[in-house]
């Protein structure tokens, strides 16, 4: 069977997809963004324990975040409006230059939250670009990406967050 377009009806034309005949299940979704910086940006950055003249780099970019997941539904047009149930945004120095966005979003609901963790993830990035842009235009943002789902139809990158979390425990 071929794939198609899960929000095109059968005319042709965009639709909301309808879950209600789906199970309610535990989803949860965990994406990244990455923000990049000239050497000498990321340097100032780090002397600065990432605080810019409009304040906690770090902090605003997680609330950002969070408000975004919220309101995804308000932002992509045949997203469901989810109940939350667990936003955790991650945020730390990859490399020398980069700073890498973790998004992890939990819900139940009879639809995925991918969106949301992808959401969060750009918004979290788009924020610290514009906390940081008086610094320097050349701040690259991406690749923003979905690391992993769980609960739907089809789970991806499961393998990846089960490795994570067994990493993120101490050892007996």
């Amino acid at each position: 069977m071929a794939k198609r377009l899960s929000h095109v009806d059968a005319s042709g034309h965009p639709a909301m997809v309808d879950v209600s005949a789906k199970p309610v299940t535990a989803r949860e979704a965990v994406a990244e963004s990455r923000v990049r910086f000239p050497a000498a940006v990321a340097g100032s950055l780090r002397a600065s324990g990432l605080r810019s003249a409009k304040g906690p780099i770090v902090d605003t970019a997680i609330i950002a975040a969070t408000l975004a997941v919220k309101r995804t539904h308000e932002l992509i047009p045949f997203c469901h409006p989810l109940p939350i149930d667990g936003c955790r945004v991650t945020i730390a120095w990859d490399g020398d230059t980069a700073l890498r966005i973790e998004c992890a979003v939990r819900s139940v609901h009879r639809t995925g939250v991918e969106m949301e963790a992808l959401t969060g993830a750009s918004i979290a990035a788009l924020t610290v670009y514009d906390m940081c842009k008086a610094l320097t235009h050349a701040i690259v943002i991406g690749p923003t990406r979905l690391l992993s789902k769980r609960g739907g139809k089809r789970d991806i990158g499961v393998a990846t967050a089960a490795r994570r979390e067994r990493s993120a425990k101490p050892a007996p």
